[in-house]
């Protein structure tokens, strides 16, 4: 079975003498899996009216585990952001009900970032919108085509960041 891509390659082989054909096709392939990727996220967030940093900061707390608390040099770590635009961002998400911003009765200049419960379904509706849209964009393939895809992925992602994690972002 043939697509563009292949027309594409075919193209620019005869064009390009040196292009690698397969590493071309590979690459244009997944910038179509990109493209539609975006386009699933950029859906999923028209449905709740969460922006892609504001889902970030409740995706972060969410990963803390329970009580979905973290103090803002944390979470600005996490999100690679400074302190002040991270201060910036948590404004209009504690406004939305979102998220609670809460003085540590012990040392008063420590201040929580926690998840309300609004925040919890707000991160619910959204993911789920993102895994419906993903589950679509993968449905032409098989359970086990998806386990190779995964594990073809994993290898090049460790050989490309093989330090970093979820956490060191």
């Amino acid at each position: 079975m043939r697509d563009w891509v292949d027309e594409h390659v075919a193209r620019w082989s005869e064009e390009l003498t040196w292009l690698d054909s397969v590493q071309e096709a590979i690459f244009v392939r997944l910038d179509v899996v990109h493209r539609h990727a975006a386009q699933v996220r950029r859906n999923a967030r028209g449905d709740d009216g969460l922006r892609s940093w504001q889902f970030h900061v409740l995706l972060t707390l969410r990963r803390q585990g329970p009580p979905y608390s973290a103090s803002p040099s944390h979470l600005a770590d996490a999100l690679g952001l400074t302190r002040g635009a991270l201060s910036a961002r948590l404004g209009p998400i504690e406004q939305a009900g979102l998220i609670t911003r809460t003085t540590d009765q012990a040392d008063r200049r420590r201040v929580h970032v926690q998840l309300t419960e609004a925040g919890h379904a707000a991160f619910d509706q959204h993911g789920r919108a993102e895994e419906h849209g993903e589950s679509s964009l993968l449905a032409a393939l098989t359970a086990d085509e998806k386990q190779v895809l995964a594990g073809l992925l994993r290898k090049l992602t460790l050989a490309l960041e093989p330090a970093h994690g979820p956490n060191d972002r």
